[in-house]
């Protein structure tokens, strides 16, 4: 039989839908990427905020049309929306014929094969050893644990995921190697919060030990970590990332806000006083750094001053990039309880102020690199074009570098391929550049 996947939402929900390809795969099943050829389609959902809700609805409903017209026979749905919502998809939604939890993953392929008709013989688990890499031939994630237990009151993740599981570095360390002996060379390590790795496991943070260790295979180029909280970034940290040529030096770092009123209303850990001097302390230690933060506006009795607060450091910090989200009230969250919703007009206009402030900030940096030389990645082509990345950019969130393919080389014989590259010039959010 034939199996097509829709991966929705993050990229940790992605390496679990790259586990459920890798198992169909080793059961002998044909993986395709048509979902009109597929005779079982399987969408793996979100359900973080509101619109990711409706879009994996809208999914799993445009995959049901295949059930009606197309070869479809079985349609499955699991993952995260699937954990908030079971009992009430399942009766909104009959064209479904099956829906697994993410809290029921030991138990998917038993679940799977009772469906299809056949002899449970298999085991169960899925393995991150045995994962279809969907994420190109250079690049792969490399999730380090579940859940989180940091209790931000605007987040259904710790009722959807569970509290913070480490995975054994020994594991991740055996996972990461055998990436690279299938030639991967760029590793994204990623969690919800990879600065709390270990904690759980070994009574004290070891992201810093792990990306040494990482650092030891000789053929990864570049490692990245995602999603690092800013109360847990030590010196520590910042030292093994300044003084390494293969880790990235790229900080993504979800600070939510800058008012100290509203982030004690959303149980952050972190203050101003403190986010602010860490955003100093990384520019000096490292001079080349990329910050990356996201920010939430509108958030239940955000006042015009504490906006103000958030929209003047902006303005200061100048992040290299920066995501705006708009409050989404997440039912079963504390913060959905609290009084003095904001009203969606003023969120709207408050997200339309942040965002017009921060494209000013990225022009201007975009232009100071012009001239620059980076090694970049060339992860895909166009007809006349070369689309490439660098250290400051991770795939499918950041901008790209387009490089004109000036020769009669066939565009994709360089997809996959480290070169040297010299910014040109500047193309909205993105940079044009040339091959040295």
């Amino acid at each position: 039989m034939k199996v097509g996947f829709v991966s929705l939402g993050c990229s940790k929900n992605l390496v679990d839908t790259e586990m459920l390809i890798g198992k169909f795969k080793k059961e002998n099943f044909e993986i395709v990427n048509q979902p009109n050829q597929a005779d079982i389609l399987v969408v793996n959902t979100c359900g973080f905020i509101e619109s990711a809700k409706e879009e994996a609805i809208n999914t799993i409903l445009e995959m049901a049309e295949y059930k009606k017209n197309g070869n479809c026979k079985y349609l499955i749905a699991t993952g995260c929306l699937v954990k908030r919502y079971k009992l009430e998809l399942e009766k909104a939604l009959p064209e479904v014929d099956l829906f697994v939890s993410v809290d029921e993953y030991d138990e998917i392929w038993s679940k799977i094969q009772n469906l299809l008709g056949q002899e449970t013989k298999s085991k169960n688990t899925l393995d991150y050893m045995e994962r279809c890499i969907a994420t190109g031939e250079k690049t792969a994630y490399l999730k380090i644990a579940e859940g989180c237990s940091n209790h931000c009151t605007y987040c259904a993740i710790p009722a959807i995921r569970g509290p913070y599981i480490s995975r054994q570095m020994e594991d991740i360390l055996k996972e990461a190697k055998r990436l690279s002996d299938l030639g991967y060379q760029e590793l994204i390590v990623i969690a919800q919060d990879t600065t709390k790795y270990g904690i759980d496991l070994y009574g004290e943070p070891k992201l810093a030990e792990l990306l040494e260790k990482l650092t030891q295979l000789e053929d990864i180029k570049w490692i990245r970590f995602l999603y690092a909280y800013p109360e847990s970034i030590t010196d520590e940290l910042i030292e093994v990332v300044k003084k390494s040529e293969k880790i990235c030096h790229y900080f993504d770092i979800p600070l939510q806000h800058f008012s100290d009123e509203v982030l004690k209303k959303m149980n952050r850990k972190s203050d101003s006083k403190s986010i602010e001097s860490l955003m100093n302390k990384l520019r000096k230690e490292i001079p080349d750094v990329i910050i990356r933060t996201t920010m939430i506006v509108g958030f239940p009795g955000e006042t015009k001053e504490n906006f103000e607060a958030l929209y003047e450091f902006v303005k200061r910090a100048k992040f290299d990039k920066l995501g705006a989200f708009q409050y989404s009230k997440e039912e079963g969250t504390p913060a959905a309880k609290l009084p003095n919703q904001v009203m969606t007009k003023t969120k709207q206009k408050r997200w339309n102020d942040v965002m017009k402030l921060q494209e000013e900030i990225v022009k201007e940096k975009l232009q100071e690199k012009v001239g620059n030389i980076y090694e970049v990645l060339i992860d895909s082509s166009s007809k006349n074009y070369w689309i490439a990345r660098s250290y400051m950019d991770i795939p499918d969130e950041d901008s790209v570098i387009y490089i004109k393919n000036m020769s009669a080389v066939d565009c994709k014989t360089m997809v996959g391929s480290f070169v040297k590259c010299k910014i040109i010039g500047v193309r909205g959010y993105d940079l044009m550049g040339e091959i040295l």
